[in-house]
């Protein structure tokens, strides 16, 4: 029941936070083994949704601080595209790819803890005060992660533009 629940929010985190279809799969196992061998310590007073993504964020930087992975390349795999892009006309779905590839590479430049803000508050769309209990931080930290790592991929982004615009 947890697995069918939520599997695909700790799918979905986990591929973007490592860009790759695969490892996020078996990042996903990985997490749910986690998950059944920590369920005698879950305080049934806490929220168990926070709980989990709490023990996916850490088994995700741990993971990455273990292994050092950053990928450039990103799977082409986007679920919610598929449809859309058969609509697309070829050099679209070169631009998408390029400004997805551009906004991949800027978040994965970014350090772990504001990446992970970053994903949670922006593309899985929890709210500031969730982060902060998923992610054991103040809420004004929270904020300002979230705010900082927008400003760097803001940055990021902006130098790539320019770069491109030069050629």
């Amino acid at each position: 029941m947890l697995v069918n629940t939520y599997s695909k929010k700790i799918f979905n985190i986990s591929y973007q936070f490592t860009g790759s279809y695969e490892e996020a799969e078996d990042l996903t196992q990985d997490i749910f083994f986690k998950l059944y061998n920590s369920l005698q310590k879950y305080d049934f007073e806490k929220n168990f949704s926070a709980w989990l993504i709490t023990i996916a964020k850490n088994y995700l930087i741990d993971r990455y601080r273990k292994t050092k992975w950053e990928k450039i390349t990103r799977d082409d795999f986007d679920e919610y595209n598929l449809i859309s892009e058969a609509f697309e006309s070829p050099e679209q779905r070169v631009v998408k790819k390029e400004s997805k590839k551009t906004i991949w590479e800027g978040l994965s430049s970014l350090s772990t803890e504001i990446r992970m803000v970053v994903i949670l508050r922006d593309i899985q769309g929890e709210k500031y005060d969730e982060i902060a209990e998923i992610m054991n931080l103040p809420l004004g930290t929270v904020k300002s992660r979230v705010n900082r790592g927008r400003l760097q991929l803001a940055k990021i982004l902006k130098e790539e533009r320019e770069i491109k615009n030069e050629m």
